[in-house]
């Protein structure tokens, strides 16, 4: 497969004509269609009135539109930003003028982009995608052509993806999951089957399309699979099951083999400043206890943990995960750029780049590497140091606990208390009395949340299906007095 990303995009139009591309709303979309309608959006991209190598703005929608459109400006070799579209207009805004996109483009329209600031895109991007955004403005993060070009033969090569494989594309166009999901899967041949976002939590409907369209490949977050396993059936197409973007729970583990029979069954660790870095290939059996490991390095890729003093541990231990990947992004955009995330290692100021992931890692003694939490999500409660994921992962123990989420919020006379939120099942009883005890019985007495609130609606996720915090804060705003 071609190494860059306009020359995987090209290598499209060498499918056969008739072969599908796309499925939306359960129709079909054949690669000579999809590639005419590329070949027009790159002449689109081609006629703009802007100097070479200026980057565009793209304003798309998940659609064989949309995914006509970025693969023009791929084809026209220009660099775009891909931002998800819900995000605010303001923000939207603010994003392309700071990223020098002196215009956006969409299926339809052409507009400006007032007070665009001069072009700063490295050379050589291809994409720019943005960060989650969940804190403040979302960071850009170009993503190099030969990056993503490297990425898609490992993705179609590890995987088996080829002519007629269909694939579950469950994300947005704009997050990285997609580089999966629907830009390897057309380098490929394959068949990128595409989830309306108004079915995405609508479990029937995901299920409905996994079995008329044999899905082979299903990537997704945690919770797709928990919806997928509520069904109670068997998708026997799926011959591999990634979950990824957030801790598998030991019941999410245990429900795999049943839901995907015929399926290997992957724990894949990665961040959209150096896409996937680590995988894991589940036991139901050894992984049963949890948590599961996020993996081994990719080929190509290499990981170090730095501990608190800086010093790099080399056996078992914990530390921050430091990665380098044939994937990753050469830095954020704008003021971003200075927040030191992408850096040398300690000891190695004239080496190569690394990715400070802020995750905090564990090795253990027989090398596999255990996700703990964030590196920001380690607070002192009362002088107590709390990791906020660890109590999270707690409160999610409980059996009757579909999820939670915790907080460390200022105190009325000075410092911070810990706030738990959990959704408890369908028809259960469970009270805060209930779920103190059980922190009780697993925690240490300064992390166990001080308040607690039991929910009985599902908490805010993001486009990709990931646990909004912010927006979990905003609908359950904590009191001075407690929950």
């Amino acid at each position: 497969m071609a190494g860059t990303a306009p020359a995987f995009a090209a290598a499209i139009g060498g499918h056969p004509p008739d072969a599908p591309a796309l499925v939306w709303r359960d129709t079909a979309t054949g690669y000579g269609e999809l590639w005419a309608a590329a070949l027009r959006e790159r002449d689109r991209v081609r006629a703009l009135p802007l100097p070479a190598g200026a980057p565009i703005g793209l304003l798309v929608d998940k659609s064989p539109a949309g995914v006509a459109l970025v693969l023009g400006a791929l084809l026209s070799g220009r660099p775009a930003l891909l931002p998800p579209a819900s995000l605010p207009e303001a923000v939207l805004h603010e994003l392309f003028a700071s990223s020098g996109c002196a215009c956006t483009m969409s299926p339809d329209a052409v507009a400006g982009v007032p007070g665009a600031g001069p072009p700063q895109v490295p050379a050589g991007t291809a994409l720019m995608l943005t960060t989650s955004g969940s804190t403040g403005l979302p960071k850009v993060v170009p993503l190099p052509s030969a990056g993503i070009g490297a990425f898609t033969r490992w993705a179609g090569d590890r995987f088996g993806i080829g002519a007629g494989t269909a694939v579950l594309s469950y994300a947005p166009l704009s997050f990285d999951l997609s580089l999966l999901d629907v830009w390897t899967t057309l380098a490929r041949g394959g068949t990128a089957v595409l989830v309306d976002p108004d079915d995405a939590l609508h479990a029937g409907r995901l299920a409905a399309a996994i079995r008329r369209w044999r899905v082979e490949v299903v990537q997704a977050v945690p919770m797709v699979f928990g919806l997928l396993a509520g069904t109670g059936g068997a998708f026997d197409s799926v011959r591999h099951a990634i979950a990824t973007g957030d801790a598998l729970s030991p019941d999410g583990v245990a429900a795999l083999p049943a839901t995907f029979p015929s399926a290997r069954l992957h724990n894949l660790y990665g961040c959209t400043e150096t896409n996937d870095s680590l995988l894991h290939e589940i036991d139901p059996v050894r992984d049963a206890g949890g948590p599961v490991p996020i993996g081994t390095p990719l080929p190509g890729v290499a990981v170090r943990l730095i501990g608190d003093d800086g010093a790099e541990v080399t056996g078992a231990g914990s530390g921050e995960l430091w990665v380098r990947t044939p994937f990753q992004s050469t830095g954020y955009l704008g003021a971003a750029a200075g927040t030191g995330r992408f850096t040398h290692c300690p000891g190695d100021p004239g080496g190569p780049v690394w990715y400070r992931s802020g995750d905090l890692v564990e090795r253990r003694p027989d090398g596999a590497l255990v996700l703990l939490g964030r590196t920001d999500f380690r607070v002192k409660v009362r002088g107590v140091g709390v990791d906020l994921g660890a109590v999270e992962a707690a409160l999610s123990g409980h059996a009757e606990v579909l999820e939670a989420v915790v907080f460390a919020v200022p105190e009325r006379v000075g410092g911070r208390r810990l706030r738990g939120l959990a959704r408890r099942t369908p028809g259960s009883a469970l009270t805060t009395l209930g779920l103190r005890r059980h922190c009780a019985a697993v925690l240490p007495r300064g992390a166990i949340p001080s308040d607690l609130l039991i929910v009985d609606t599902a908490l805010p996720r993001n486009a990709n299906g990931k646990l909004d915090r912010a927006a979990v804060a905003r609908e359950h705003p904590p009191t001075q007095e407690g929950v």
